[in-house]
């Protein structure tokens, strides 16, 4: 298995269950706003890990409950990737989160090594791997650029619900680029939010603005995918998954 340990120098991170995001930031927007203003000072990448550790809780409970339920969403993403995966794959997991995806996975492939910024989503998903007792998941406190990730060391990337959180979209997509062996597959989903104008993308522009959550970028759905095809992938699946609003699925081939 990869050998990391903590560094959490640079990005940010998200998981699975982008709607399950935003209902727990609603849920969360007070205690998020004592939270920024006693880490006023604090650099960006500090206050992002200090929201994502704050909310770690309501975040693996929601995702819970949308497992239990059948969440069309998350259905419909576990069962698109899962057609791609071989017994052989090495995967990487970017913004983990508590495991939700990678749990689901984990028979498909070989190994999942699960990464994102948040020590308590990270402490969440290795105490569900030491119940699931498979060997073939890790779990890191990390970001992508860790240089103990190696070139061309993974089959596939998983980045549910995390690259609007990227603070340099096309740095993060090189990097995946990067990581990837020859032909590897990157999946991901994302919501749009740019798509389409509502009473919630307008609320998280203000918050996003105030400092109170880590930074969002507001796609359209055209941009996201010219952010991932300019970076020499070749886009062989695209799905929306929720219109309004707009969450967007793609799996993409390096080239």
């Amino acid at each position: 298995m990869t050998d990391l340990t903590v560094d959490t120098q640079g990005g940010t991170r998200e998981g699975s269950g982008g709607l399950a995001f935003l209902l727990v930031v609603m849920r969360t927007i007070l205690k998020s706003l004592w939270s920024a203003i006693k880490g006023i000072n604090d650099p960006q990448t500090k206050k992002t890990e200090m929201f994502w550790d704050m909310v770690s809780n309501d975040f693996d409970n929601q995702a819970r409950a949308e497992e239990n339920r059948g969440e069309q969403t998350h259905l419909k993403t576990v069962k698109n990737t899962k057609k791609y995966l071989k017994v052989s794959d090495n995967v990487l997991d970017y913004g983990c989160a508590t495991g939700t995806v990678a749990l689901e996975i984990v028979n498909n492939v070989k190994e999942v090594h699960g990464i994102d910024i948040s020590s308590k989503m990270i402490e969440a998903a290795n105490k569900k791997a030491a119940e699931h007792n498979t060997g073939k998941l890790d779990f890191v406190q990390t970001t992508i650029f860790d240089d103990r990730l190696k070139r061309e060391s993974f089959d596939v990337i998983l980045a549910f619900n995390i690259l609007h959180f990227s603070e340099d979209t096309e740095k993060v997509m090189q990097r995946i680029h990067e990581l990837l062996k020859p032909g590897g597959l990157f999946f991901s989903a994302t919501p749009c939010l740019g798509e389409n104008k509502s009473c919630l993308s307008v609320l998280l522009s203000l918050v996003t603005k105030t400092g109170i959550i880590p930074p969002m970028r507001f796609y359209k759905i055209s941009e996201l995918k010219d952010s991932v095809s300019r970076r020499n992938f070749q886009i062989v699946e695209t799905e929306c998954l929720v219109p309004n609003p707009t969450e967007y699925y793609i799996v993409a081939r390096k080239m």
